[in-house]
């Protein structure tokens, strides 16, 4: 017969005809909780220290085993873990606002097939270092899909970066001028996924095209970079000034992509019309 786990203090417990009684609350300053939190600050068991009473009452009450005990007190902290490493990497991420790939409305926007981007909240496609390339004019949900896929791959544990193409082009403008580009191309080597937003909004002198083509060169087929645009790559050369770098960027963004084209019409744009209509009824 296993034992079960005695959570009260060393007194005596009065006769309760068999029962197991209820946990008596513990007095502030119980040595032994004392001790317990004591130790959980010194061994960083944050789950354990908030949860130990609780956990114990639970089971007494429910007179598990020792080891049942010592597995729920493992499975809390592990949780606990798990959910501050998912917020570590959203925080490190830096999207601008947040969004989930559950707030997008499919109905609003039918060029973009649910079961694509389900799979894409799948980590496989961005260990394996593949692309992901979203297509669209403004306001048809780019940003919102490019940061929600974000997201999820953030929230399965993989390291996540949102930037626009301008502010990256910037950071490696500048990291060049004070002699720290190579540091710089290497942490962004090292993120899972880079999502890159806005790319084609801007034109690029070939000093900027250059040091965005060492991105791509860098993680090509090692780590997966997503690109939000607004414009097909055979219009790239507006963007970068140089028909051949362009073909050699859109060569890296596109070998093995996924590629969702979100249209033309304006998910904004519908929102607006029809928060118009409803307020003219």
């Amino acid at each position: 017969m296993n034992p079960t786990i005695t959570v009260t203090d060393q007194d005596d417990e009065p006769d309760t005809g068999g029962k197991v009684p209820g946990r008596r609350l513990s007095l502030p300053g119980d040595p032994e909780d004392m001790l317990i939190d004591e130790a959980c600050r010194e061994l960083r068991l944050p789950a354990f220290r908030e949860r130990f009473i609780d956990l114990a009452a639970g089971a007494r009450r429910d007179q598990a085993t020792y080891k049942q005990f010592l597995l729920d007190m493992l499975q809390a902290e592990l949780t606990d873990r798990d959910l501050r490493r998912q917020q570590r990497l959203l925080r490190l991420a830096r999207f601008p606002q947040p969004k989930r790939l559950e707030d997008f409305d499919f109905s609003k926007n039918p060029n973009v097939t649910p079961e694509v981007v389900a799979d894409l909240k799948s980590p496989t496609w961005v260990r394996e270092g593949r692309p992901l390339v979203l297509i669209g004019d403004s306001g048809t949900g780019k940003s919102h899909l490019l940061i929600g896929i974000g997201t999820a791959i953030a929230e399965t544990g993989l390291s996540v970066r949102y930037t626009t193409t301008s502010a990256l082009v910037n950071e490696l403008a500048e990291a060049d001028a004070n002699r720290r580009l190579s540091s710089v191309i290497a942490r962004y080597s090292k993120i899972d996924l880079l999502c890159l937003d806005e790319f084609g909004y801007l034109n690029l002198d070939r000093k900027g095209a250059k040091l965005l083509f060492q991105i791509f060169t860098e993680r090509e087929e090692r780590k997966a970079t997503a690109v939000a645009t607004n414009s097909p790559f055979t219009e790239g050369d507006k963007t970068f000034g140089d028909a051949r770098l362009c073909a050699a960027i859109a060569d890296r963004i596109t070998f093995r992509c996924t590629l969702i084209q979100t249209g033309t019409e304006s998910y904004r744009y519908q929102a607006t019309q029809e928060s118009l209509f409803t307020a003219q009824s």
